[in-house]
């Protein structure tokens, strides 16, 4: 609920509709084609796929609102891609549990938002110190 809620808050935020539509779109094809049903334990995914790919994607989309971007392709797309578009395989693997979202050690949907946010705001565009905000006087 927590990420999929604070995507919705950083789309409303920054008015991302288009560009984070594309962006969950970008990451949940990348994680669709690359989960694997596992028998006996779910679905997998490599686990920094989703975040690498909601990094490049975003960064691709726009520089200036990467951070953003990465953290709501991250969460949305991997819950999309991984989770929701195999729904039909869960029940054939014999899996005790099916958790959409994770719940494991490394959360599959909280944790690509995070480092994603964080590969992008690393690679995106330098912030600029606002000239004039404090100037001292002599």
């Amino acid at each position: 609920m927590i990420p999929g809620l604070l995507s919705l808050y950083l789309l409303v935020r920054n008015r991302l509709w288009v560009r984070g539509l594309l962006a969950t779109a970008g990451v949940a094809a990348v994680c669709h084609t690359l989960a694997e049903p596992v028998p006996g334990l779910g679905i997998a995914l490599p686990v920094f796929v989703p975040p690498a790919s909601a990094a490049i994607v975003a960064l691709l989309l726009s520089r200036r609102y990467a951070a953003p971007l990465a953290c709501i392709g991250g969460s949305l797309g991997t819950l999309i891609g991984a989770d929701l578009l195999n729904l039909d395989q869960i029940q054939g693997l014999g899996a005790p549990v099916a958790s959409i979202g994770g719940a494991g050690t490394f959360d599959g949907i909280f944790l690509p938002g995070i480092l994603a946010a964080l590969l992008a705001s690393i690679f995106g565009p330098p912030v600029r110190a606002r000239v004039g905000a404090m100037q001292l006087r002599p």
